[in-house]
């Protein structure tokens, strides 16, 4: 599309971890859970023009919020002249990072990269899981009843998926069991493949194929859970994805418990401490192609802006690293 002798361009790059492909594993920092672990990282794009200049370029990607569990602050702004910033928050899921550039001549590179200092806490589990029970989902506030329904690819509605909960969890009493007893079949039946920056499977797909990576291994916890009426969600740092489970005590009060699916055994506590980008897994979004809103299980990062030159394309080196 041209405008004013400008060809209009959409880069759009969904689900990409940044300087990676998608989810691909990365080591975390060592961490047990009950610590509270203060790092610093930084977050941004460094955009190149190539093939020629680009005026109105927006680029946007994800970076760490404040959680219950995590608490971030912005201690330094690496950004070129000329470039400006906002944020764009998806209310209760995400943070995006929004970088404006109004011109960038061919073969120039703008530069928005911040440093985050991120405090996380690590939970413990629960000290008494059985009198833990499922929540009245006529008691449940929207917030976390958005939970117990299917979102893209995660087919928590579908006839095999209640009927396989329901057979792992016949013989459980208790809620933490029968989440136990899904977490475990999961992580035994589902072998842990790379999908070495593939479309992902959706949940009925990975169950079929029996592999899956940690995205789609714990898409299908989620389902499981959901299909069971547990509120589960996926949680995503940099370069990997785990879960999340809701339930209640004896008094009603709830709370989310996490669970490492596709990696070291961890259940209703957790020992990785990057920094949280995004929790949940339908997230409404504009769609920069088609510019209408979308439903999204992972948040695009994306690059809009219109090029000088048929061919020009712009290049977006996202980044996301621990400061050493």
């Amino acid at each position: 599309m041209r405008r004013n002798g400008w060809l209009v361009l959409v880069t759009w790059l969904a689900g990409v971890v940044p300087a990676e492909g998608q989810f691909r594993d990365a080591s975390p920092p060592a961490a047990k859970p009950g610590q509270t672990v203060v790092q610093r990282w930084r977050v941004g794009m460094v955009i190149t023009a190539e093939g020629g200049g680009f005026r109105g370029l927006v680029g946007s990607t994800t970076v760490p919020m404040d959680w219950p569990e995590q608490k971030v602050r912005v201690v330094a702004e690496d950004l070129s002249p000329g470039v400006s910033i906002s944020y764009r928050n998806f209310e209760g899921t995400a943070r995006q990072l929004v970088v404006r550039v109004p011109v960038l001549r061919a073969n120039e590179e703008a530069r928005a990269v911040l440093t985050f200092e991120v405090q996380r806490h690590l939970p413990l589990p629960p000290q008494q899981p059985e009198t833990l029970r499922l929540p009245d989902p006529k008691k449940l506030d929207r917030k976390i009843s958005a939970y117990l329904g299917p979102s893209p690819a995660i087919e928590a509605d579908h006839p095999d998926v209640k009927r396989l909960a329901q057979q792992l969890t016949a013989r459980h009493s208790t809620a933490w069991a029968k989440v136990r007893a899904i977490y475990d079949w999961v992580r035994k039946h589902v072998e842990r493949q790379d999908n070495r920056g593939q479309e992902m499977k959706g949940t009925v797909q990975t169950l079929n194929e029996a592999t899956g990576d940690c995205d789609e291994m714990t898409g299908v916890f989620v389902a499981l859970c959901r299909s069971l009426g547990v509120p589960a969600r996926m949680v995503r740092v940099p370069g990997h994805v785990f879960g999340e489970f809701y339930l209640v005590d004896a008094e009603g009060k709830g709370q989310w418990f996490p669970c490492e699916v596709a990696a070291g055994e961890a259940f209703g506590t957790i020992a990785d401490p990057r920094p949280i980008l995004q929790k949940g897994d339908n997230i409404l979004a504009v769609d920069p192609v088609s510019r209408r809103k979308t439903r999204f299980r992972i948040l695009p990062e994306t690059l809009t802006g219109a090029a000088a030159v048929p061919g020009a394309q712009p290049k977006m080196r996202l980044i996301c690293e621990p400061v050493q």
